[in-house]
């Protein structure tokens, strides 16, 4: 597939990569000053809020990210009392994730800031129909991604 416009593929990757650069700074900072906490660890809590039962391999897939980089976030996530580990009954190797009570209260309010962020921070910029043909887009790209296992770490 070709592109004509000016700067094509290159410029639309530059921008993708400094908008999400600037919007996960920006929540980075929203989120660490009224909950302490920072963008991948709410995206961790609201991943285990939304998929009980989630084992780490479960969010190493869905962040693209090593099994020993999820492992050593929930780590984290324990240690600040926001979640834990259930022996897996169907198999020993692996354990269930489950938010605690405080987790699950700290991803409520950390949930009300991020969308509240988000608003001023796309909201503000774009009108509904153009954020809504850039979720589109981006969500197509990333399924195709997905699919073909694209970027997708090992181990």
């Amino acid at each position: 597939m070709e592109y004509t416009w000016d700067g094509g593929l290159p410029d639309l990757f530059s921008d993708l990569v400094r908008c999400e650069t600037r919007l996960y700074n920006a929540l980075n900072d929203r989120l660490r000053a009224r909950h302490g906490i920072v963008t991948s660890q709410f995206e961790a809590l609201r991943y285990l809020r939304d998929h009980p039962g989630a084992r780490v391999a479960d969010l190493a897939a869905e962040f693209a990210i090593g099994i020993g980089a999820a492992s050593k976030s929930v780590d984290r996530l324990e240690r600040q009392g926001w979640a834990v580990r259930h022996p897996n009954p169907s198999d020993r190797r692996s354990s269930l994730l489950a938010l605690t009570d405080d987790g699950a209260q700290l991803v409520v309010a950390a949930g009300r800031t991020f969308t509240e962020a988000l608003d001023e921070l796309v909201g503000g910029t774009l009108d509904a129909s153009s954020a809504a043909a850039a979720a589109q887009a981006l969500a197509t790209l990333r399924a195709a991604l997905e699919r073909d296992q694209t970027g997708t770490p090992n181990g």
